[in-house]
Order: structure tokens, then sequence, then C-alpha cells
């Protein structure tokens, strides 16, 4: 079996990356969806990729749409990803990126406020303070909202483990103490080597159920993505010490938003329940 990529995976990957990269600044991002970008991503293919050719879409599988998320969570693009993308094809304007769509998420909802098709019940919805500044969130009364896309949201962590992964080898190579690159000291090597490894169990989980499409090797992906994606955050911040918890770096936003999204689309409780009761 050939469990590289082809070439036309590669070729989607880059393209999407290339969209992304340079398109929006972080720093002086907001917690309002940017309808241009959303429009960009629309006319890109991104929300109609699953949708088959005869319905205007781009007609390709699970696989091809856990590349593009990754690319999403590796540039931390804001905004309802996840749920405008399964809205394709059912809300009118959710393909083409002309309207924004969020759902209900268990007992949260992101992007209430900017969103113009909620799906689910908001009834009672409160604002929450986020512990990510670029994902605002609304909490429901009722908890038993409908949880969708817990592949797609372990794609957006693994995006993020492998960009904190590069990120903080860059610095260690770059940064220098006692005249040698922070790098060459064994207990930053060991942070980097365990980051490295995350992301690739990470990678092979999320891979493996976009190709089985099974919903238990969801489950077990979102599991291994949200922890790769917290804990890389953290030892990438371990490795630029207080430097990386300033505005000039984006790695604090790569941990906040791994501890939103950990709570999307299933959370570790609901993962671990799961795969235990199949045991």
């Amino acid at each position: 079996m050939d469990f590289q990529l082809t070439e036309d995976h590669t070729a989607l990957r880059s393209g999407m990356r290339q969209l992304l990269e340079g398109r929006f600044t972080l720093r002086d991002a907001t917690d309002r969806v940017d309808r241009a970008l959303w429009r960009e991503l629309g006319d890109a293919g991104f929300f109609s990729l699953a949708l088959p050719e005869a319905e205007g879409g781009v007609g390709l599988g699970l696989p091809e749409a856990v590349l593009i998320f990754e690319e999403a969570g590796r540039a931390l693009l804001p905004g309802p990803a996840v749920a405008s993308f399964l809205a394709a094809g059912v809300v009118p304007g959710a393909a083409t990126g002309e309207v924004v769509v969020t759902a209900v998420d268990g007992a949260l909802v992101p992007w209430l406020a900017e969103a113009d098709v909620v799906q689910g019940d908001v009834t009672g919805a409160v604002p929450l303070r986020s512990v990510d500044p670029l994902t605002p969130l609304h909490r429901v009364p009722d908890s038993g909202g409908l949880i969708r896309g817990a592949l797609l949201y372990a794609a957006e962590q693994l995006g993020s483990a492998s960009r904190t992964c590069e990120t903080a080898v860059q610095h260690a190579r770059r940064r220098e103490q006692f005249g040698r690159p922070i790098g060459a000291f064994q207990a930053v090597k060991h942070l980097c080597a365990q980051m490295l490894v995350r992301a690739e169990l990470a990678r092979a989980a999320v891979y493996a159920a976009a190709v089985t499409g099974d919903v238990l090797d969801a489950r077990a992906a979102k599991l291994l993505a949200d922890d790769a994606a917290v804990r890389n955050a953290r030892d990438c911040l371990q490795v630029h010490g207080g430097m990386g918890f300033t505005w000039e770096s984006d790695v604090h936003l790569h941990l906040k938003r791994a501890w939103v999204r950990a709570e999307l689309g299933c959370t570790a409780r609901d993962a671990e329940e799961e795969l235990a009761a199949a045991l």
C-alpha cells in the first residue's frame, strides 16, 4: 500500500497554503468574519470541496477535506469554517462563501453574532469570554446540541500542532545562548523531538480516519490531535520563553485556539467514553 500523498493532494495542500499565507495577519485580526476572505475561500472551492460536480462542487472526498482543514488550522483561519463546510449544499450560499453558517456544537456556539444562518436551537444563548480572542463563543442552556465535524476539527488541530513544531525548531536554530543556538542543548532537542512525534502520530490517525470514514476512528483522531495541538503549543512556548506570550508571536494564539477547538466537534471526555465502550 502507498501511504504517500498523490501529486494532486500535494498540489491541493500547497494551493490552500498559498491562499491563506499572507491573506490576513493574526495580530491584526478581530472577532469579525472577513467576508471578502470568506467569499475568496468559496471561489477557491473550500466549502464546496465535497459537493458533487453536478451540484456545483469540486467532487472530492473526506481525505481532501482533511488536507484543506489541516492548512486552515496551520494558518489559524478565523471563522466557523467547519459549520460552513458541512452546510454546503444544504444552506443556500454556504458553498460559495456568500453566507456564513455556524451551528450549535454541544453546549457551545462559535461566531453566533457573525453568522447569517445558525443551525440548532440557540434560545437562551449567552456570550462567554473566550480564551481565544479570535473565536467568540456563546453557551446554550441545553447541552444536547448535535456534535459534528470531529474529524475536520482534528485536522485543524493537526495543522496547528505541525505549525508550532516547525516554529519551535526554527526558533531553536536562530536563538543563541552562551554562544550557541539553543537547539544544540539536549533539553530543547528533546522538546522538539517530542513535538514531532505527537504531530506525526496525530497525522497518521487523522489521515487514516479520513480514509476509513469510521466514526470511532474520527473520535480517536480528535483525541490524539487535541493532545498534540495543546501540548505542542505549550512546548513551543517553552522553547520561545516569555517571547511566546507577546503579540509579536503567534505561538500563544495557537495554544488558545487549541483549547477552544478541544471543546468542539468531540471533547476528550466524550471520545474516551465512546472508545472505551467499543472495546
